[in-house]
């Protein structure tokens, strides 16, 4: 067993924890990442393989390393895990891979300490958590009701078209991931029903350069929505549940593609999933596109995370708890917080936080706010 002393600890070596690593080198802190994942970047591989991210590439890279793509061009999952591997290399970032951190706790004389799987520990001033946003999957409960012959998938665990059975697939979930899914079950010969809310669409086609350009616009509104307007504040206190717009795909899509679209599931007849209107809905396989949260049961420290397993902060600095942070999280600050472009305005900003408060004032012991 090892026990190894740094400044700040940051957990997750995912996009946000880069951004953070970077912000950190930059200040010249003793620092490392850790990563439970074999390789950098492994959470973009384990998406579904036909994803297409949908951010254009002025606000896709990371600081310091453009990707390497076209200038209209949009990459894969499997295309951006493969730049976040070579960013980290770049720039030389210390990131300690494999390494699960099993709990975090506070130690009496104000640090904080990691155990990781395989009995090594590490003692930090500070932590800043970015393993990410969406690691658990939400599910509705009436479907551990459905009928054991249908299939069920989160679409965290979709990765192609070879995990549907055979016959009609239902996917619950109307926003991005939804539609990417059924639109592909639809390609494979799948007679497909759509369920769920509309969210809104963009209205211009983003592949094409004019559309690009136009999305670029949209996005700099979407990164002024912040929890310093009121819009902001409302959607952090109601909204983090409800899918963002459809970007890519757009609902004559789904129509051309032969996607059945229905309202909302709420319940189970007979084994099978029925909707709103008491319609039951004939499926082999079920995708769920219910949303997820954040893992961050490990954080042995109290008032850190609340009831519905989120965590407790304001721009990224957990309330209770002097040193620690997070980047990532869904209204951060902005609707963009969990999004490449949105993490690194978060990043600089607790980088810097957590900077001046170790100038500013002696360590307190972690839980106290001063």
């Amino acid at each position: 067993m090892s026990t190894t002393v740094l400044d700040t600890a940051v957990i997750g070596a995912g996009a946000a924890g880069l951004t953070v690593g970077k912000r950190l080198a930059d200040r010249g802190e003793r620092f490392e990442l850790f990563d439970d994942h074999a390789r950098i970047g492994d959470t973009w591989r384990e998406r579904y393989r036909s994803l297409r991210l949908f951010t254009p590439r002025p606000f896709l890279s990371l600081p310091g390393l453009r990707i390497d793509i076209g200038r209209f061009a949009y990459p894969t999952g499997a295309e951006l895990a493969d730049y976040l591997e070579r960013y980290a290399r770049h720039f030389r970032l210390p990131v300690r891979l494999s390494a699960r951190v099993e709990s975090l706790t506070a130690e009496p004389d104000g640090r904080f300490r990691l155990a990781l799987t395989g009995g090594d520990e590490v003692l930090a001033d500070h932590v800043i958590v970015t393993c990410g946003a969406h690691r658990i999957p939400t599910m509705p409960a009436f479907a551990a009701h459905l009928d054991p012959s249908i299939r069920q998938l989160h679409s965290l665990d979709y990765r192609g078209p070879e995990q549907l059975a055979d016959g009609p697939v239902l996917v619950v979930g109307a926003a991005n991931s939804g539609t990417d899914i059924a639109l592909e079950a639809a390609r494979n010969g799948h007679a497909v029903t759509l369920a769920g809310r509309h969210p809104g669409h963009v209205p211009v086609d983003i592949d094409k350069p004019l559309g690009n350009l136009m999305s670029g616009i949209f996005i700099r509104r979407l990164r002024g929505v912040t929890i310093d307007t009121e819009q902001g504040r409302a959607i952090k206190a109601h909204g983090l549940d409800h899918g963002v717009m459809l970007v890519r795909n757009k609902p004559h899509d789904l129509e051309r593609a032969g996607v059945v679209q229905v309202g909302r599931v709420e319940g189970v007849d007979g084994g099978r999933p029925v909707l709103a209107d008491g319609t039951v809905v004939d499926a082999t396989t079920v995708v769920w596109c219910t949303g997820s949260l954040p893992d961050l049961g490990w954080i042995d420290i109290p008032g850190v995370v609340g009831d519905d397993g989120r965590p407790i902060e304001h721009r990224g600095l957990a309330s209770g708890c002097r040193g620690l942070a997070f980047v990532g999280m869904p209204m951060q600050y902005s609707i963009a917080s969990p999004t490449l472009m949105g993490m690194d305005r978060d990043a600089a900003y607790v980088v810097d936080a957590l900077a001046a408060a170790r100038a500013a004032a002696p360590m307190a012991a972690p839980g106290v706010t001063a």
